[in-house]
């Protein structure tokens, strides 16, 4: 009766051993995390450049005065008339 038991026990422990531990699936998963994790801080450094970029285009000093009347001296004028 013995006999059997040690079969079943013998696949069993081949089971285990062909399937991956979870270190290793731990180890895998950690380079595309890290590089996952790069990519963004890359990209959001991008895209702040960008958006800095497009601040200087639109400053105020590069752009020309333009001179509005003022809301109230153009109704004065309005109801003077």
């Amino acid at each position: 009766m013995q006999t059997p038991t040690k079969k079943v026990q013998s696949s069993t422990r081949d089971a285990d051993s062909s399937a991956p531990s979870p270190g290793i699936w731990l180890s895998l998963a950690t380079v595309p995390m890290l590089l996952g994790i790069v990519g963004i801080k890359a990209a959001s450094d991008l895209l702040s450049a960008i958006g800095q970029g497009s601040e200087e285009i639109f400053r105020g000093d590069r752009l020309p005065v333009l001179h509005f009347p003022d809301s109230e001296k153009h109704s004065q004028v309005e109801i003077l008339e």
